[in-house]
């Protein structure tokens, strides 16, 4: 479903991402795992052609980014990191906007809003304004949008930042039930949240891959996630 193959990205001698490969199944759920400035959200950026490559390749179900930037960027729901939100909208106002704006037709809309407000919980904040949202509602009205166009990849920059316990639990269900129909992949800073969600998992450090597995093979190998994580990140 996809592929990235030697994929190198520089701002000027700054080198960002050096050379690295690897694919996502279809139905997987991908974690990507590494300190700030490893290159996680780099290649998120660059897998939703938000940012080139300075070389290398993306294929989305054999589509180049580069040459079927389009074609492929429909197959793809984007949440980054900084939730892309209009505040003076309320929730109802601003899925309408996404799902024109997706080119649904008026007469799927209505329907396909009501789906995703039962999927992402939000029925009871739909009528308030976004800037009156808690920070936890604010990623499920980001999650909204993203799923909005029925994407088969969900591509989700440290989804769970800044949000309290209850809601980090809240959101990890969230993607895990997401992900039972679509591919996703995702960044986090939170080991537990990769060995409750992510099927497999790639640790980054300087900008290339180094290592990878399921979580269950990287606590045989190291002895415990946290373990794996320091061992490969220093």
């Amino acid at each position: 479903m996809i592929e990235i193959k030697n994929l190198t990205k520089r701002f000027g001698q700054n080198l960002v991402l050096d050379n690295i490969s690897f694919s996502v199944a279809k139905g997987e759920i991908l974690g990507f795992l590494g300190p700030n400035g490893a290159g996680k959200s780099t290649t998120m950026r660059i897998i939703t052609s938000f940012w080139t490559p300075t070389s290398g390749q993306v294929l989305i179900h054999g589509l180049d980014t580069a040459e079927d930037s389009l074609a492929a960027r429909k197959n793809i729901g984007y949440l980054p990191e900084t939730v892309p939100l209009y505040e003076d909208m309320r929730v109802f106002e601003y899925l309408k906007f996404i799902a024109e704006i997706r080119g649904l037709s008026k007469s799927e809309i209505k329907g396909r809003i009501k789906e995703v407000v039962s999927i992402c919980g939000l029925r009871k904040v739909l009528r308030q304004p976004i800037e009156e949202l808690s920070k936890g509602f604010r990623q499920r009205v980001g999650l909204a949008q993203a799923i909005m166009h029925r994407p088969d990849i969900l591509i989700l920059d440290e989804p769970t930042t800044g949000l309290d316990p209850n809601q980090i639990v809240e959101i990890r269900d969230l993607i895990k039930t997401i992900g039972r129909e679509k591919t996703v992949i995702f960044s986090t800073h939170i080991l537990s949240e990769v060995s409750a969600t992510c099927d497999r998992v790639i640790v980054f450090n300087n900008g290339r891959i180094v290592g990878e597995g399921r979580p269950a093979e990287l606590v045989e190998k190291y002895g415990s996630l946290e373990q794996a994580f320091r061992e490969l990140t220093k």
